[in-house]
């Protein structure tokens, strides 16, 4: 736990974590304020304290799992050597945190990108972060041949997220488990080589 959520108010902590308990089941729209406060043990004026609505309390919650991605990420590069490790490296922990983590994959997929308010919160702010570490990785492979430079990198980097993400949405919508270890080599194969013969 990273030392943001230790100072966290308790109440403003039970709120995030009735959010994340009630979306292990339920749609992010078929939950009421009334509920979050229920299954938090608090009023609503409580939670009317710490967050504007429940959309700002489904941004913290994001928020929250995205710091604690990038620490993660942070650490499983220490001591990779190469762009192609790295990124294999992503794209594992990637699956990983998709494949063990629903309620993240949840709102990263389904419940905050046909909102105009994501893209001005903190969790986006972050998400733009992880999206930086990714071209940065790109361009460095680029620059030392490893990745040839007919391909805009952006194009990669939307390579790598939608197959990411293709590859875990029956982890959502059927919470059928992910093998991070076969999808993570079949990604980085097809990435990686291509699909000529």
């Amino acid at each position: 736990m990273d030392k943001k959520t230790v100072n966290s108010p308790p109440g403003k902590l039970k709120i995030a974590t009735a959010m994340r308990t009630l979306l292990e089941d339920r749609t992010f729209e078929s939950i009421t304020i009334a509920e979050i406060a229920a299954t938090a043990g608090v009023t609503e004026g409580l939670i009317y304290k710490y967050f504007k609505d429940r959309r700002d309390i489904l941004h913290h919650v994001l928020k929250e799992h995205y710091e604690q991605f990038l620490l993660q990420i942070d650490r499983d590069l220490q001591g990779i050597d190469g762009a192609l490790n790295k990124l294999k490296k992503i794209i594992w922990s990637s699956i990983e945190r998709y494949a063990n983590h629903r309620v993240f994959a949840r709102i990263i997929l389904l419940e905050v990108r046909n909102s105009e308010g994501y893209f001005q919160s903190e969790a986006y702010a972050l998400v733009q972060q992880f999206n930086r570490i990714l071209i940065g990785i790109i361009n460095e492979g680029i620059a030392d041949g490893e990745i040839r430079d007919t391909l805009p990198p952006a194009y990669i980097r939307n390579a790598i997220f939608g197959t990411i993400e293709h590859s875990c949405l029956n982890r959502i919508f059927f919470d059928e488990p992910v093998a991070t270890a076969d999808a993570a080599r079949f990604i980085t194969d097809l990435l990686f080589q291509g699909i000529k013969r």
